[in-house]
C-alpha cells in the first residue's frame, strides 16, 4: 500500500496510461467509472495516478 504523503501523485494522461497498461484508453475511462482509478485533472483533461496504475495492472497479471 502507497504511503500518501499529502500531495498529489504523479499522474498521466489517458493516453499514456493506456499505452502503459496495454489497454484501450475506453478501458482506463470505465476503470475509473467503476472506481479502480482515481480521475484526476480538470474537466476535458484526464489524468490518472502512475502508482494507481501500476497496483491495478499488477493485481490483474496476478489473477
Amino acid at each position: 500500500m502507497p504511503v500518501n504523503t499529502g500531495s498529489r501523485p504523479r499522474t498521466v494522461p489517458t493516453q499514456l496510461a493506456a499505452m502503459a497498461a496495454g489497454v484501450p484508453e475506453a478501458t482506463i475511462r470505465k476503470w475509473a467509472s467503476r472506481g479502480k482509478l482515481t480521475r484526476y485533472g480538470r474537466p476535458g483533461r484526464a489524468e490518472y495516478s502512475v502508482q494507481e496504475l501500476i497496483e491495478l495492472v499488477a493485481r490483474r497479471a496476478a489473477a
